[in-house]
């Protein structure tokens, strides 16, 4: 091998052989932080990845977990007893709430993000300000359960800095990411805050100087940041990450799953694993069949228009179906439900562009056709779908408009649309944004009734001056108002009247950020039998395992908390360590990973291409 060979990089020849103590199978967040955590047990780990890049939904993201009394609420003097969030699951989750499963996520949380602070180039910044979605149920937090990837250089990763998925360019400003938060708010103001410019051109200013000597920002933020913190981690110890490889099969020797044949660009790869497979393909949000048979609004599987990573076509589900585990169609709601505008691009391709932010800002309402508001635009976005969805009548599409004036736009942009000073005009061309000189004219061009768009503006433009939403209570819990914002004149920072033309709109459809609905697990994520009972050296994480949360969102971060928790967990398993703790070193296999000297099954399936 030449001396700048790269041994991680290596494409083994056609009906090769590789072996390994675990395969990860997908490079999101659940996948490398299973394959990082085995990795300092002392295991030997390959992760396939079927796309040409890494980190799937998790690169797309704004890369948020929900650990609740984890190590930086707690330095911050942010203590709450443990009962209190798992007493807040147990009223949100209701029927869904599995014990078992959210003991093993509330306890092990707080010791994986210690794991990763102390041994990996994983960093995190606080969300110590960041409630939970739904203020009036007993036990919500008004902060101290979230963290998020900190920014992370990407210099680290040195040439594979390329191997990491950017960004969704239309989430950002001209490719460069935007982090959540303090950052988001400098751009916001960047034109009525000397500080604010300032900062914003120093960071436009290293960020073109990052493209033009290296071909990309270097500067990661949010689920980047989590993508490539968590690869270098990779990298550095030891793992070996394949690229452009499809998992096809499942392995078995006996009653255990020990590899999986891979579909590689130098033909099939079979890849044999002592401790077992982790599943962590990124679930099925772009499957139309699963949709179709999980998603009552998609009833042909093309209703449905998701943000989540294109290669997530549930490969993951079918292959732990192949050797007996079971999709979970029990769930309160099989998607993580956002609502999504379809942003047309300039190679006649078509964006999916998830609305989290600017619903809660003040000044936009959202109606249906009819002209009427249906929901409490500045409640999450899983809960705005659900009550599109709610008012939507059988036989209509799911869809509706966020409606705002000229102010807002200028303030805050409209999906897509940037604010001020970035023009607009491209997205009026194109058809994405919508405007009339009055809500008459916006009306006949959105196909809403001009009356009933009148009578609503009316009525919130009167509710918005005294500052109480008396339809849907708008501004009235702390996710709520810490979404919208505070300033002189507003009595409610979720509420502005929508006065000054023109007026502007930006229709949204039936959309989710991923899925919910995997493989049934148990605590140790463990993939479960017909009569639940784990499947040998199989394990499933991120959206491929059935979500802790039972279908239900109580709060941000509620998917890739899950994701990077269970993933630890399911390493240590693998591992055979039985208590996990991020100071414990690898035991001897669990009797059940004894090897067998019974031969190898290949498990046949249809996996969708990429």
């Amino acid at each position: 091998m030449p001396d700048d060979a790269d041994p991680h990089d290596s494409t083994p020849p056609s009906s090769a052989t590789l072996a390994c103590d675990l395969l990860v199978v997908g490079s999101g967040a659940g996948g490398l932080a299973a394959a990082v955590t085995a990795a300092h047990l002392g295991l030997s780990v390959i992760v396939v990845e079927k796309e040409s890049r890494l980190g799937g939904t998790t690169a797309w993201s704004g890369g948020w977990m929900w650990i609740p009394r984890n190590p930086l609420a707690r330095a911050a003097g942010i203590e709450e007893d443990a009962g209190r969030p798992l007493a807040y699951l147990r009223r949100e989750l209701g029927a869904q709430f599995d014990e078992a499963r959210a003991l093993a996520f509330l306890d092990n949380g707080p010791r994986m993000v210690d794991f990763f602070q102390r041994h990996t180039a994983l960093q995190f910044i606080d969300g110590n300000a960041i409630p939970d979605f739904h203020g009036r149920t007993p036990d919500a937090s008004t902060g101290g359960r979230s963290v998020c990837a900190a920014p992370f250089d990407a210099r680290r990763l040195g040439k594979r800095a390329h191997q990491i998925k950017p960004p969704l360019p239309e989430t950002t400003l001209w490719g460069m990411g935007i982090g959540s938060g303090r950052e988001l708010r400098h751009f916001l103001d960047a034109s009525t805050s000397p500080r604010s410019a300032w900062y914003v051109a120093k960071r436009l200013a290293a960020y073109a100087r990052d493209r033009l000597l290296h071909g990309r920002g270097l500067r990661l933020v949010n689920g980047n940041a989590l993508t490539g913190a968590l690869a270098a981690s990779a990298f550095e110890a030891g793992v070996q990450v394949l690229v452009d490889h499809a998992a096809r099969r499942l392995l078995r020797r006996g009653e255990r799953v020990v590899g999986a044949v891979v579909e590689s660009p130098a033909g099939r790869v079979r890849i044999e694993a002592s401790r077992g497979v982790v599943l962590a393909c990124g679930g099925f949000p772009h499957d139309p069949e699963r949709l179709k048979a999980l998603l009552p609004h998609a009833p042909t599987g093309r209703e449905h228009w998701s943000a989540g990573s294109h290669g997530n076509t549930g490969d993951g589900l079918r292959l732990g179906e192949s050797v007996g585990g079971l999709v979970a169609d029990d769930l309160a709601q099989s998607a993580a439900l956002a609502p999504v505008s379809l942003v047309p691009r300039a190679d006649g391709s078509v964006a999916h562009f998830p609305h989290l932010i600017e619903r809660a800002k003040p000044g936009l309402i959202a109606v249906r056709c009819d002209g009427r508001r249906f929901v409490n635009e500045a409640d999450s976005y899983h809960d705005f779908m659900r009550g599109l969805l709610a008012a939507t009548p059988a036989g209509e599409p799911v869809e509706a408009w966020l409606i705002c004036d000229s102010a807002f736009i200028r303030r805050f942009g409209l999906g897509a649309v940037k604010p001020a000073p970035i023009p607009h005009r491209p997205m009026l061309a194109n058809g994405y944004l919508k405007r009339g000189r009055t809500l008459a004219e916006l009306a006949v061009a959105c196909g809403i009734d001009p009356a009933g768009l009148a009578a609503t503006v009316d009525r919130y433009n009167a509710q918005a001056l005294q500052g109480r939403d008396e339809d849907f209570a708008k501004g009235e819990t702390p996710y709520n108002r810490v979404q919208g914002e505070v300033r002189a004149g507003l009595a409610n920072p979720c509420m502005a009247p929508i006065e000054r033309g023109p007026f502007y709109a930006v229709k949204v459809v039936a959309g989710s950020l991923g899925t919910f609905a995997g493989l049934r697990v148990d605590a140790k994520a463990r993939v479960l039998d017909r009569q639940g009972a784990p499947i040998a050296g199989l394990y499933a994480a991120g959206n491929d395992m059935a979500s802790v949360m039972g279908g239900h969102y109580p709060s941000g971060g509620i998917t890739l908390g899950p994701a990077m928790t269970f993933a630890w967990i399911a390493a240590h398993d693998a591992a055979g360590v039985a208590s996990p703790s991020a100071d414990r070193r690898p035991s001897a296999p669990a009797p059940s990973q004894t090897v067998s000297t019974e031969p190898l099954i290949e498990e046949p399936i249809a996996c969708t291409t990429r």
